[in-house]
C-alpha cells in the first residue's frame, strides 16, 4: 500500500517545521471501527456525509452524520443481534390456537356454579 507523501512545512513565525494532519483511517476490509460511543464522536466526517463506525467494544454501531457545513448531526446508536431462519420464519405465520384446550365463558360459568353449590353444601355440613 502506497502512503502520501507530506513534505514537512515550515512555519516562518516560531522557527519550527510542522507535519500535516494525517486523514484518519481505521478501516479493516471496508469496516470502519472504533472504541465506544468516544471513538465515534471524535471520528473524522467530510461535510455533507453519512458513515457507518462499529464499535469494537460492544455490540452496537454508529451512525455519523454532517450537514453540508461540517457541523455533526446528533450521533444514532443501534444496537445489533443475530436473527436465526426459524426465528424469522415463525414471525410472519398466523399462530393458530388449538380450541379444544379452552372452555367457553358459558361452559365455565355454568362450571362455577356446581362449584359454588358443592362449597354452600361442604359450608352447611
Amino acid at each position: 500500500m502506497a502512503y502520501p507523501y507530506y513534505p514537512y512545512q515550515p512555519n516562518y513565525f516560531s522557527g519550527t517545521y510542522q507535519t500535516p494532519t494525517l486523514p484518519q483511517n481505521n478501516t479493516q476490509n471496508g469496516v470502519n471501527w472504533v472504541q465506544g460511543e468516544a471513538g465515534a464522536r471524535s471520528w473524522l466526517t467530510a461535510p455533507n456525509s453519512t458513515v457507518l463506525l462499529m464499535d469494537s467494544e460492544s455490540d452496537k454501531f454508529y451512525l455519523k452524520t454532517t450537514d453540508a457545513s461540517g457541523m455533526p448531526q446528533p450521533l444514532r446508536v443501534f444496537e445489533y443481534r443475530e436473527t436465526t431462519q426459524s426465528a424469522k420464519s415463525g414471525a410472519n405465520q398466523p399462530q393458530t390456537v388449538n380450541s379444544s384446550n379452552y372452555v367457553t365463558k358459558a361452559e365455565f360459568d355454568d362450571l362455577r356454579g356446581k362449584v359454588d353449590a358443592l362449597m354452600k353444601e361442604a359450608d352447611g355440613e
